[in-house]
């Protein structure tokens, strides 16, 4: 059985998340690895460091805000970077590409900051970008992947304590409804897919709440959502805990999938 496997993770700085990253490639070889959050301009992204462990690897990020990159084993093939709709193209927050022949939309949607805050009401019309998008260059009858920190808790049970949460910009109506809407053109929650209705899965632990991993006060808002024809393959979807507790961690940590490709040419 040919299995392709394909991890993201936001890394709140790749270059203060290096020895995280390396080790964890080395130990597990996925396909595909996505970040988010590299924090670095292109002239100082550590990319030998994946050369060397073997990994092709694809970026764009400015200075100390936002960046995104892929690492893969095999060269990618078609990648673009940004939205393609005429506005902002956030060339720093989506790559798109195909990574071992199968498509990878590695995104990173803004936080929103405040419910009341122009950057609310940017982050709600990125998620509708980011539809619009996927409907223009994909099918979704055909394999793709969307993954990476798309800053939404979708349901009660992604979030340690739903009603005190509720309202913050990524637990709130309005969010959800972007969520729902990447879904509605064709995509499947992969985690929950293998873990339905399971309260207590999270990705991401505040830095600024004492003992947050120990006390399991977190949030599931990094994501693996995949098209029918990958969904019914995925053979597994794990949130491996151990990048979050190891030295100088990331808030978040990684989320990985694996699926069946199935026989060569198969569709």
């Amino acid at each position: 059985m040919a299995v392709f496997k394909i991890a993201t993770y936001n890394v709140n700085s790749i270059r203060s998340r290096l020895h995280i990253v390396v080790s964890w490639l080395e130990k597990n070889r996925p396909d595909v690895f996505c970040l988010q959050e590299t924090k670095v301009d292109d002239g100082r992204f550590p990319a030998g460091e994946f050369e060397k462990i073997g990994y092709h690897i694809v970026f764009k990020g400015k200075t100390q805000y936002n960046g995104v990159a892929v690492a893969s084993l095999v060269e990618p093939d078609e990648v673009y970077f940004g939205l393609d709709d005429g506005g902002p193209r956030d060339e720093d927050r989506l790559i798109r590409g195909v990574f071992s022949d199968i498509p990878v939309v590695n995104a990173y949607v803004p936080q929103g900051r405040e419910r009341e805050s122009p950057h609310f009401a940017y982050k709600l019309q990125w998620f509708t970008r980011l539809a619009d998008s996927l409907e223009r260059s994909y099918s979704a009858g055909k394999p793709l992947i969307l993954c990476g920190d798309l800053n939404v808790a979708p349901e009660r049970i992604d979030v340690h304590d739903p009603g005190r949460l509720l309202g913050h910009v990524c637990f709130t109506p309005e969010v959800w409804e972007g969520f729902a809407l990447l879904k509605s053109w064709g995509l499947q929650d992969v985690f929950r897919k293998h873990h339905p209705g399971e309260p207590g899965h999270y990705t991401f632990f505040d830095y600024r709440v004492p003992r947050s991993v120990e006390r399991g006060l977190g949030w599931r808002v990094d994501h693996l959502l995949a098209t029918p024809p990958l969904a019914d393959r995925s053979l597994n979807c794990i949130i491996d805990m151990d990048a979050r507790r190891a030295e100088k961690p990331s808030d978040h940590t990684i989320l990985v999938a694996e699926f069946d490709k199935g026989e060569e040419g198969d569709e």
